[in-house]
């Protein structure tokens, strides 16, 4: 009688059994035992915007649970990557072999700055239980500082005043910056380069302050912010245009043509001429004895080779002689600012009252020798009448 020949399904259930045997006797720890986890990178540095490669590997026969990469350690740790999860910018470097577990991260930034993990978990009453982890790989990101960005006051001041402007700049790593202030192509002494930790632990931020005594010339001169990293091939820049803080205001002066007294009912032209300002918003207003004047011509700003402006506002009006002695006042509004007042008067010439002709001739008769003999006569008829009366008083 020959020996039954045992089922596929037998033979699958005892090798089950030997499997449990085997374990519950210690041999798959001696198995777990051999098993090792390799980390070998340090630390890594990558720049922003690149991908973080991080190398895993292992050797022998491990307990059976998932491996996965986590940043940071303890409470506050962070899993990156997960063998039974999905992560958009994770890549597998191996993803066919069960030895590798290197893994790509994606488009890092400051924020990925950190120490990252390889570990290996176990199962354990049905819970991930951590069974072996490597020594760790401290990350940093090479981050490019922002684009600078240059802010002055929101006011104007006028030549010989002094303004403060600010370069700031942030988002980078490492924290080694340099920047310079330059004025139209020359470099000028500023206040200390100040750097701040920034939003992230891995960024830092800056900024500089430069004080500039502004003049007249500056209406076309500008700032530039310089600033270097390792991170860049070449320096960013940016420019503030001093002609945003400030103010020059007009020289005003009214002239009249013709300049001396005008002749009844002539014509006389006074003019308001505004020299070397800017801005070039400027309003012009014209008054007669303190009342607004109608003038239809508005006249308009032209500037000039020195990016100034200037500007001529002509009135025309008839000299009556009633308008003699009339005061005319330019006045003139310039960027916003208190109106500026220049003033001339009118001057016309009066015609000679009537009678003054009389009185000539009053002043020929006098002349007569006629005339000053009457005179004498009437005198010394006169004196003989009051030596008679004196005498006859004195009898």
């Amino acid at each position: 009688m020959g020996i039954p020949m045992a089922s596929p399904w037998a033979l699958q259930l005892t090798s089950l059994l030997l499997l449990l045997l085997w374990r519950s006797l210690g041999v798959g720890a001696q198995v777990s035992e051999g098993f090792q986890l390799h980390q070998p990178q340090d630390k890594v540095s990558v720049t922003a915007g690149e991908t973080l490669t991080l190398i895993c590997t292992t050797s022998g026969y491990g307990p059976a649970g998932p491996l996965k990469w986590l940043k940071g350690w303890g409470m506050g740790n962070e899993t990156v990557y997960d063998q039974n999860g999905v992560f958009p910018r994770v890549i597998r470097a191996e993803p066919g072999f069960y030895t590798d577990f290197s893994i790509y991260l994606r488009d890092v930034g400051p924020e990925d700055a950190g120490t990252y993990y390889c570990v290996k978990f176990r199962k354990r009453f049905g819970v991930d239980e951590m069974f072996q982890h490597g020594k760790g790989t401290e990350v940093s990101v090479r981050a490019k500082p922002t684009p600078p960005v240059v802010s002055g006051p929101q006011h104007r001041v006028g030549p010989g005043q002094s303004v403060s402007v600010t370069c700031v700049s942030g988002g980078f790593y490492p924290e080694n910056i340099a920047m310079r202030w330059l004025k139209d192509a020359a470099s000028i002494s500023a206040q200390q380069l100040r750097v701040t930790p920034g939003r992230t632990k891995s960024s830092y931020d800056m900024s500089s302050s430069v004080t500039v005594t502004l003049q007249e010339e500056d209406v076309r001169s500008q700032l530039v912010c310089e600033v270097q990293h390792p991170t860049l091939r070449a320096p960013l820049r940016e420019t503030f245009q001093l002609s945003k803080v400030l103010r020059v205001p007009p020289r005003v002066r009214v002239v009249a043509e013709p300049p001396g007294p005008v002749e009844p009912n002539g014509t006389v032209t006074f003019s308001c001429q505004l020299e070397g300002f800017y801005p070039g918003e400027v309003s012009v207003t014209w008054l007669e004895n303190g009342m607004e004047m109608k003038v239809e011509n508005v006249s308009r700003a032209v500037e000039t080779r020195r990016g100034l402006f200037e500007l001529r506002s002509q009135v025309e009006l008839q000299a009556t002689v009633e308008r003699n002695g009339s005061v005319f006042t330019c006045r003139v509004v310039h960027d916003g600012q208190e109106p500026l007042s220049e003033l001339a008067a009118l001057r016309v010439t009066v015609p000679a009252q009537e009678g003054t002709g009389g009185q000539s001739q009053g002043g020929s008769l006098l002349s007569s020798p006629a005339l000053w003999l009457g005179v004498l006569l009437e005198k010394g008829l006169l004196g003989g009448l009051l030596l008679c009366l004196f005498k006859r008083m004195m009898a």
